[in-house]
């Protein structure tokens, strides 16, 4: 059982759980961070325009956001609002730093910057150590796609890196909880792959055949991968989409749960609450955000 807490986001997506009870988010499709409290009420916290998707809370305490730059929209009949290409005025990837108490907005690395290549930042988290993983999802238009990688920076904008290259358009990122695992999920392969982190920022290259990573778990069917979270126990909690729900995936990679969500674009996890027992999740084609108890606790943040 679920609880609705708010509708009639445009495309949500990137929640983090705040220690007020509040969970902030991305609404891609509109251009800007809301803050939702736990009555329902949504407010606006910056608008950086583009496709602001993944959220996480740095070091300093400010919001850290992938902006993908932006995609097009389709309107179904069914009244799904679903991702359709790169937006027409596509304003290209960025890292942006946010202010949550003004709003402000500062693009902390840019497409180019340290000789990287930015097209569709997507999700992002931080390690112990202050640095932060996220991963480009690409673009995609017309008879052509963007092979993208996995990267890691620096928060005071010294350092942008792209570690890991190619990926199958990854999307949803985490840690283990010893931080010696680096996870990503990749959508249209439907793939969880498994990354040895050998210091920070630093992936053990020899671990798998063909390039780095290890494929750890892809399911059956017409399913695709989206953002993750993972629990204080080391389960990978993947949203899917297609199938419409959340996949708990253990660290050996077996499917371990499936929890049914009721819209086929459920995109992302996290959990709150004093025990990290209630889950947030992301329902982006109906436009809800919705709370229902886990029976695991999430895994706390570096930050």
């Amino acid at each position: 059982m679920f609880a609705t807490i708010a509708q009639g986001l445009r495309f949500p997506e990137g929640p983090v759980a705040m220690p007020d009870g509040s969970v902030v988010l991305v609404e891609i499709a509109a251009g800007r961070i809301s803050r939702v409290h736990p009555d329902g009420t949504v407010q606006t916290v910056a608008e950086p325009g583009g496709g602001p998707n993944g959220l996480a809370i740095g070091p300093d305490g400010k919001l850290y956001c992938c902006n993908n730059g932006g995609f097009d929209y389709i309107e179904h009949p069914s009244g799904l609002l679903i991702p359709h290409g790169q937006a027409a005025d596509y304003s290209g990837g960025r890292i942006e730093r946010i202010d949550l108490a003004t709003g402000a907005v500062e693009i902390l690395y840019r497409d180019g910057d340290f000789g990287c290549t930015l097209r569709g930042p997507n999700d992002i988290v931080f390690d112990a150590h202050g640095g932060f993983w996220f991963t480009d999802h690409g673009k995609t238009r017309p008879r052509e796609r963007d092979v993208t990688g996995i990267f890691y920076a620096r928060a005071d904008g010294s350092h942008l890196e792209e570690v890991i290259f190619p990926s199958e358009n990854p999307n949803g990122i985490g840690l283990s909880p010893d931080g010696k695992r680096l996870y990503a999920a990749e959508t249209y392969t439907c793939r969880l792959m498994a990354f040895d982190v050998v210091a920070p920022g630093q992936i053990d290259p020899t671990a798998g055949l063909g390039g780095p990573g290890l494929p750890l778990y892809r399911p059956a069917g017409y399913k695709f991968f989206d953002s993750l979270g993972v629990e204080a126990c080391g389960n990978i909690c993947v949203a899917t989409i297609g199938e419409s729900g959340i996949s708990v995936i253990s660290p050996t990679g077996d499917l371990i749960d499936f929890v049914p969500t009721p819209d086929p674009f459920t995109t992302n996890i996290c959990w709150g609450g004093p025990d990290l027992r209630t889950a947030y999740i992301t329902l982006s084609g109906t436009g809800q955000l919705i709370r229902m108890d886990w029976p695991r606790p999430g895994l706390a943040l570096a930050y």
